[in-house]
């Protein structure tokens, strides 16, 4: 494998993992923040367990981005 090579391979790397960054910010972080401070766009805002799945469901994209990324970087060549 060639330093080209190498260098896309962290390139893919580094894009799956921003995308996870990406996916624990908006899904993650952004709604749990909006619930504790009582910021809703909705009447109401959404239930608890609403929140709670929808976290889960982000989180769980989020940290399977970041392994793929981690697979992909075994692919380099010492």
């Amino acid at each position: 494998m060639s330093l080209i090579d190498n260098e896309r391979t962290k390139l893919t790397a580094t894009y799956l993992n921003t995308a996870a960054g990406g996916l624990f910010t908006a899904g993650v972080i952004a709604p749990v923040v909006a619930a504790t401070f009582g910021i809703s766009g909705a009447a109401g805002g959404p239930s608890a367990l609403t929140l709670v799945g929808g976290v889960a469901i982000f989180l769980g994209c989020s940290v399977g981005l970041h392994l793929l990324a981690r697979t992909v970087l075994k692919g380099l060549n010492p």
